[in-house]
C-alpha cells in the first residue's frame, strides 16, 4: 500500500467511514466491507484535501492537459466532483437518473461540443455509474479524457471506457446474493448507500 493510500484509508477509519458487516452495494452485490464516503466528505477540509489529491492524479495522467468540465453521477459523486472541479479550475455538472433509471443531465446543465471532460465518482465497484456518465457526455459531444474516484473497490478491473485513476485501489470481496456466504450464515443485510437497489 502506498503512503497516499494509507493516508486516505486513515481518514476513512478516523471518520468511521470504513464499515464492516453485511452490505448490499449499489451494484446489487453483497460485501462484508463498505466505504461510506459521505462520512469523510461531510468535513469540508477533508473534501477539499481529497479533491485536490484526485485533481493532482488526473493532471498527472492527462499530462496537464486543460479540463473544461468535471461531471459526476448523483448522489455519491457530487461533493468530490465539485472539489476536483474547483482544484482543476473547471465547471462542474452532475447527472441524475430519470424515471426510467437512465443517467441524464437536468437542471439546465449543458455540455459544449468538444469540451474536455473528466468524470469523477466517490467509489467505483463495477464502474457502471461512471461508464453511464462517460457515455452521456460523449453523446452530448464532449471529449471525455479520463475518470477518477477516491476509492476503486474493483482492484483496478472496472472498465469505464476511458483511462481511470483512484486515490486508493482495493480488491474488496463482493458476491452475487445467491452466492453470498453472509446470507448463508443468516446475517441481516443492510443497504447504506444513497440509491435503493
Amino acid at each position: 500500500m502506498t503512503p497516499q493510500e494509507s493516508d486516505v484509508l486513515g481518514l476513512f477509519t478516523q471518520t468511521g467511514a470504513y464499515l464492516r458487516g453485511h452490505f448490499r452495494l449499489t451494484s446489487g452485490l453483497h460485501s462484508p466491507e463498505y466505504l461510506q464516503c459521505a462520512l469523510v466528505l461531510q468535513h469540508p477540509a477533508l473534501a477539499e484535501r481529497l479533491g485536490a489529491q484526485l485533481a493532482s492524479e488526473l493532471r498527472r495522467m492527462l499530462k496537464d492537459s486543460p479540463v473544461d468540465l468535471v461531471a459526476s453521477p448523483a448522489v455519491g459523486g457530487l461533493i468530490i466532483g465539485h472539489e476536483v472541479a474547483r482544484s482543476l479550475g473547471a465547471r462542474f455538472v452532475f447527472a441524475e437518473r430519470d424515471a426510467q433509471g437512465k443517467m441524464t443531465l437536468r437542471r439546465g446543465f449543458s455540455v459544449e461540443t468538444g469540451a474536455a471532460a473528466v468524470v469523477v465518482e466517490d467509489v467505483v465497484t463495477t464502474g457502471g455509474s461512471t461508464r453511464e456518465v462517460v457515455d452521456l457526455l460523449a453523446a452530448a459531444g464532449a471529449r471525455v479524457l479520463a475518470a477518477g474516484s477516491i476509492i476503486d473497490r474493483s482492484g483496478g478491473q472496472a472498465g469505464v471506457g476511458v483511462p481511470r485513476v483512484a486515490l486508493v485501489t482495493l480488491k474488496v470481496v463482493a458476491h452475487p446474493p445467491e452466492d453470498c456466504p453472509l446470507c448463508r450464515q443468516g446475517l441481516p443485510v443492510t443497504k447504506p448507500g444513497s440509491r435503493p437497489v
